[in-house]
């Protein structure tokens, strides 16, 4: 078991939105190559009751000289270590594309250690683990990557048309890359966390019959939303996606709005 610090903690994980009596509290995960700051717009979309947290992976924004995370467990052990350590609040996940495969990995850790099933595991973008693709993008070199994003869509031309900063962005994207291309889920039981699967229709990385697949990973009930879109549909489709996590913990309009 990891031991965590506070100043571990608040390396791991990002409050976006405090709540002074929360009732859930929402930890959002981030794709290859993201940041915590990608979900900041979260914040104010979200009711009354609700803490928003984010995952800040190493090696990228304010931890960008720290070292990479080598495989899977070193992701999950510590954002699992680090929420046990928080006061006890009915905790949510939710993951996109990478993020979703952490996620649960984080899911399973937080079930063997608390005995008790989360309030929600949203998974996002992504493929059940029995139905993974093999991908190698990692080998190439950096147009192999480049290209991979464009394929994928979410990062501006203007990004990858620019030498200073795809020279911060590609070595976070090739460690996540290498991490997830090599990841190999473990045989284990279903966990008993509900779980809902949210994709884009046009995504090129999973398909309906792959994100239906999950269900087979749960005892705790199952849900699927294809929102109009591609691999980041979740851009374009905030709102409605926040309402669908919402609605799977069963949280659809229990308090107003933030203002």
């Amino acid at each position: 078991m990891t031991i965590m610090t506070t100043e571990m903690r608040d390396r791991w994980l990002r409050c976006q939105r405090a709540d002074p009596a929360p009732r859930l509290r929402l930890v959002c995960f981030p794709h290859a190559g993201g940041a915590a700051g990608f979900f900041r717009t979260w914040a104010g979309r979200l009711p009354y009751g609700v803490e928003l947290y984010a995952v800040q992976y190493p090696g990228r924004q304010d931890r960008i000289e720290e070292e990479f995370a080598a495989d899977m467990d070193g992701l999950a052990g510590p954002v699992a270590a680090a929420l046990e350590d928080l006061p006890g609040v009915p905790i949510a996940l939710f993951g996109h594309s990478m993020g979703a495969a952490v996620a649960h990995e984080v899911a399973r850790r937080l079930e063997e250690r608390e005995r008790v099933p989360l309030a929600g595991l949203v998974v996002s973008g992504r493929p059940a683990p029995d139905r993974l693709r093999p991908a190698e993008v990692h080998l190439g070199g950096d147009e192999a990557l480049l290209t991979d994003l464009r394929r994928l869509g979410g990062t501006s031309e203007e990004v990858l048309a620019d030498p200073a900063l795809r020279a911060l962005v590609l070595p976070a994207l090739r460690a996540d890359y290498r991490l997830i291309e090599t990841y190999e889920p473990r045989p284990r039981p279903p966990v008993r966390t509900p779980i809902c699967v949210c994709l884009g229709d046009a995504d090129p990385e999973v398909d309906l019959d792959e994100a239906a697949a999950w269900a087979d990973h749960t005892v705790g009930g199952f849900g699927l939303r294809a929102f109009p879109g591609d691999h980041f549909y979740l851009v374009a489709h905030e709102d409605e996606l926040i309402r669908e996590v919402l609605r799977h913990c069963r949280l659809s309009d229990p308090w107003p709005s933030t203002p």
